[in-house]
């Protein structure tokens, strides 16, 4: 009897109903590269939860706790456009972006043939923070890891340039017009240069600390991005992960950070 409703069932699929569940897989996907790496990441993991939780009691006809999840779903919705609004604008410009089926990274289905180089290039960037640490030159260099930072490139200049010490000196020479803000570096490259970051509001951040390492901080509180800074007062290396922050670092300390954050196998 069993076998006879799976036959039946599997001779009723259509072949638009595989391409109505390869379109959603993909768009589920884009939707998960989107929110990756964020603390939107989170809370679309709670929500999933809920929505599991909820056809869970549901089939075991617990009404009172199915009522009330029902509820929360259903007003939830207003809620979830108001939370996921900077994310549901990114995905909606990326649908409407022309480049989007001819992007670097060319997809099919589940997965991805990069066309660029994984490595990052660790040695100009150690090597102009260590120029710029002499030179007492505030610096703030973000390095994009899964999340690539498009809500704070986009608040700054695009560079889109290779990593070379020299470049990196100019950007954050004092006479720059671009030494105010973070430089953000993704798939390897410069993306852009004076961008805006969140500073972050903990309390238990040393209070010698200025805005440019609460900049640092901020990002990586909200994101897996990392952050070097060259303290403009003191000349002092530090970098921020995840929310923490360390200081007095040495170049060959930074070097050895970065190989271990993006290089290690």
């Amino acid at each position: 009897m069993l076998l006879q409703v799976f036959l039946s069932g599997f001779l009723e699929f259509r072949l638009i109903d595989a391409i109505d569940i390869i379109l959603v897989a993909f768009l589920l996907y884009e939707l998960f590269n989107l929110l990756k790496g964020t603390s939107a990441m989170s809370i679309f993991i709670g929500i999933v939860a809920v929505i599991i939780l909820w056809k869970v009691v549901t089939v075991l006809e617990m009404a009172l706790l199915s009522e009330i999840l029902g509820a929360f779903i259903s007003v939830g919705f207003i809620a979830l456009i108001v939370v996921f609004q900077p994310e549901i604008r990114q995905f909606l410009l990326l649908l409407g972006n022309s480049s989007f089926l001819n992007n670097q990274r060319r997809r099919f289905l589940f997965w991805k043939l990069k066309q660029i180089n994984d490595r990052l290039d660790v040695d100009p960037i150690t090597h102009a923070c260590q120029k710029m640490a002499n030179a007492k030159t505030g610096a703030l260099i973000v390095l994009s890891k899964t999340n690539e930072l498009r809500q704070f490139s986009d608040t700054g200049d695009e560079i889109d340039a290779l990593i070379t010490d020299q470049l990196l000196e100019s950007i954050f020479f004092k006479n720059s017009p671009l030494h105010d803000g973070a430089v953000i570096i993704r798939n390897n490259r410069i993306q852009a240069a004076r961008c805006i970051l969140p500073v972050s509001s903990n309390m238990r951040i040393d209070v010698a600390l200025g805005l440019r390492h609460r900049a640092a901080i901020g990002v990586t509180e909200r994101t897996d991005a990392v952050s070097v800074i060259v303290s403009e007062e003191t000349g002092e290396i530090s970098y921020a992960k995840s929310g923490i922050i360390v200081t007095h670092v040495k170049p060959a300390q930074l070097k050895n950070f970065l190989d271990k954050e993006f290089n290690s196998e």
